[in-house]
Order: C-alpha cells, then structure tokens, then sequence
C-alpha cells in the first residue's frame, strides 16, 4: 500500500511544494515545485491568491492522502511572523477546500526527522531530503523544506499511536 503526502512550506513571497510517496518501506520523491508570486510583485492579497490556487491545483494533480507542514513559530520579527502566517492560512484552507486532511509539525520535529537535529540548518535539510529520496539534481530551498516535512509526516505516520 502506498501513502502520499504533500508537503508545504509556507510563505508569502515563495512557497515549496513536496510530494513524497511510501512505497513499503521506500520513500519515493513524487514532485516538487516553488510557487513564488513574491518575485512578481504584486500586493500581499494578489500574492495569497496565487498561492492558494496554486496550492490547490497541486492537491489536485497529485491527489495526496495527507498534506504537512510547520506548525506557527516565531519569526526574526513580528511582520515576518504575521507574513508566514497568512501563508499558513492559506495553505490549510487550500487543503480543507479539497478535503484533505492536514498535519503540522514544529520545525525542529521536521528537521529531525530528516538531518537527526532539530538544529540542524537549511543546507543540511536539504542535502539529507537529497539523500534520503535519492534526488542527484539541487532542490530549491523551499522545495526541500517541504520535502522534509512530507518526510516528517510519513516517518511519524508509521509509528504506533496517531500522527
């Protein structure tokens, strides 16, 4: 039997998109993807927009079981802060609007489960997603961070208990 998840990491000006299977006991890189209204300008509204339908035209096409990401923490400042949240917002109702069920992790949870530390940075969360779903090519930022959280999300879900 195999799981799908859609991972997502959250933002205003560019958000990562990563789709990892369970095959068994195999990870399998499905996609991933940066949605990024930030680099075209544009108000924060217009960018929400383009965020949540990309979001959804996501769910639709690799119609995932579950869709994981970081739970709300604080940023470098408070605008920042308000900024991934709406985000965040928009991404769970992205997910509710196509009934799939949503999971959030806090950030050292996800990059635990991919790097061993939840310290650890973004260069090495990205080199270990890389590893870990054998992708050779680089993977955006945002795209791995995404990634991760998929694989956060599949790992928990294999242990007992609930997610």
């Amino acid at each position: 039997m195999s799981r799908r998840v859609l991972g997502i990491d959250p933002g205003t000006r560019s958000v990562g998109i990563g789709v990892v299977e369970a095959r068994g006991s195999r990870l399998v890189p499905v996609a991933f993807e940066v949605i990024a209204p930030g680099r075209m300008g544009g108000d924060v509204p217009a960018r929400l927009r383009t965020i949540h339908e990309g979001i959804r035209e996501a769910i639709r096409r690799h119609a995932p079981d579950a869709v994981a990401l970081e739970e709300a923490f604080y940023g470098k400042s408070v605008q920042s802060a308000l900024r991934i949240g709406e985000g965040r917002g928009v991404a769970i109702l992205a997910a509710a609007l196509e009934g799939v069920p949503v999971h959030q992790y806090p950030p050292a949870t996800i990059k635990k489960a991919v790097a061993g530390s939840g310290a650890a940075h973004k260069s090495q969360v990205n080199r270990m997603v890389r590893v870990l779903l054998g992708i050779a090519k680089e993977v955006p930022e945002d795209a791995a961070d995404a990634l991760a959280a998929a694989v956060c999300h599949l790992n928990r879900a294999s242990l007992p208990g609930p997610p």
